[in-house]
């Protein structure tokens, strides 16, 4: 249990509903317990362990049971059944500035806020100068809290929060506050706290992060874990969920193509070029799996009105290519054929790193560009370009069709990291993509020095 920050049996959590305020009253007096009020559970038997040094995500819906399960791991709400066991003082970023006192002054609500987590006085002050360097609101600090602006407020209370050393650090969307400046130092107080090896639990709807920072995850669902594991397999998962508004994993299926024999080619077609086959070509399964940058683990979901049945990759005079290099202009076609009328048809695609962040991703929505009703039976071919200004390595690519909604958009045929697309080095450069930049000696004073 000592590798163990912290372990959940059986948790649930239960709240009365009732239609009326008055209903309680009735209920709490009523001589043969009459029951007013209708039960909801917000956690349903869930079971977990975090183990010391990890970086777990939680991501779900609104109203699955997130917020509530962090208040119950840090015993702001008891559990109506199991037990928690947690190894370790926890710091809570669960809704910054609770417990601020707007009389106070900021250094005042400081020293409250530590009291609250069990630091002395003396201890407060050690940490005070750190908190004060790192909210960064100058002399406001020693004004009361309701002066200040809302950054101003945040800022102070985040500092607060965050600079006590816990071994357990709990955020439920807090990181981005304030201004660009203050929210970079958030994310490297953030990564400071990784490297020393505390347990970080983060709760955001911002898969990026989760991906990016996190190396397990969960996916809550109606109070319940629907899915464990992989920060990439737990993303894909909760995509499918909110774009498709299903709670049952798998039930959309895709006829396996693995076994296919690929089409012979005519001697005349061998002749064309590889773009030219491709446009007259109208495949009725699905070509994706013959080309060479194909991931046979892509992730696909949608109501199959279309289908993407191929790609290809085209790099200057490279058709299907193995790798690319950094700084090609290249160009993707997607061939889609319809099985319904789809009346305002979208097209897009994301290039992601390895670990599943998203570098780049738009659509024909985000680029206003009109794409007329597609009929049963249609075959479209549609071209994204883009110039691949990244550092070497590997990236992958998904390629979707929806529909243009008033409300959210609905998912045709969506193939998650659909293209595995290596990146060679051309330019050595450091970070994560080219922004092309320049060097230029402006100007040199020499003196001669005469010796006598």
């Amino acid at each position: 249990m000592n590798e163990i920050a912290i372990s959940l049996r059986n948790i649930s959590k239960k709240y009365k509903l009732f239609n009326f305020p008055k209903e309680r009253l009735f209920e709490a007096l009523h001589p043969f317990n009459k029951k007013y009020h209708r039960e909801f559970w917000a956690l349903k038997d869930i079971s977990i362990d975090i183990h010391k040094g990890q970086t777990v995500g939680i991501i779900g819906r609104n109203g699955s049971g997130k917020s509530t399960l962090l208040q119950v791991i840090c015993s702001i709400l008891r559990p109506t059944s199991g037990s928690i066991t947690v190894n370790g003082r926890i710091s809570a970023l669960l809704e910054l500035g609770a417990g601020f006192n707007p009389e106070f002054t900021g250094r005042d609500n400081v020293f409250l806020n530590g009291a609250l987590m069990g630091f002395s006085r003396e201890e407060m002050k050690e940490r005070m100068p750190v908190i004060e360097a790192f909210a960064d609101i100058g002399e406001f600090i020693d004004q009361p809290v309701k002066i200040y602006s809302s950054g101003m407020f945040v800022r102070l209370a985040f500092a607060a929060a965050i600079n006590v050393d816990p071994d357990i650090l709990v955020v439920d969307e807090a990181l981005a506050v304030g201004d660009a400046k203050f929210q970079h130092k958030c994310y490297q107080k953030f990564l400071d706290f990784q490297q020393a090896g505390r347990t970080i639990i983060l709760v955001t709807h911002d898969t990026s992060a989760i991906l990016k920072h996190c190396d397990h995850a969960f996916l809550l669902e109606n109070g319940a874990v629907m899915e464990s594991g992989k920060p990439n397999d737990v993303v894909n998962h909760y995509y499918k969920l909110i774009l498709t508004e299903d709670s049952i994993p798998g039930n959309i299926s895709f006829t396996s193509t693995s076994s296919q024999q690929k089409p012979e080619n005519s001697a005349l077609e061998q002749n064309q070029s590889e773009l030219e086959r491709f446009f007259k070509e109208a495949p009725t399964m699905d070509n994706c799996i013959y080309r060479n940058s194909y991931n046979k683990n892509e992730y696909r979901f949608g109501d199959k009105r279309a289908v993407i049945v191929d790609y290809l990759v085209v790099s200057g005079e490279k058709h299907d290519p193995v790798t690319v290099y950094s700084g090609d202009m290249v160009n993707i076609y997607l061939k889609a054929r319809f099985h319904q009328t789809v009346d305002s048809p979208m097209f897009g695609f994301s290039i992601k790193t390895i670990d599943g962040v998203v570098v780049y991703a738009s659509n024909t929505r985000y680029s206003k560009i009109p794409i007329k009703s597609a009929k049963e039976s249609d075959i479209i071919v549609f071209s994204f370009s883009i110039k691949l200004s990244l550092i070497a390595g590997d990236f992958f690519i998904d390629l979707g069709i929806a529909e243009k909604l008033p409300g959210i958009d609905s998912p045709i045929d969506i193939r998650y990291s659909l293209i595995h697309l290596p990146i060679q080095e051309r330019n050595r450069f450091d970070g994560f993509v080219e922004l092309e930049s320049s060097f230029q000696e402006i100007l040199r004073n020499t003196t001669d020095k005469v010796i006598i």
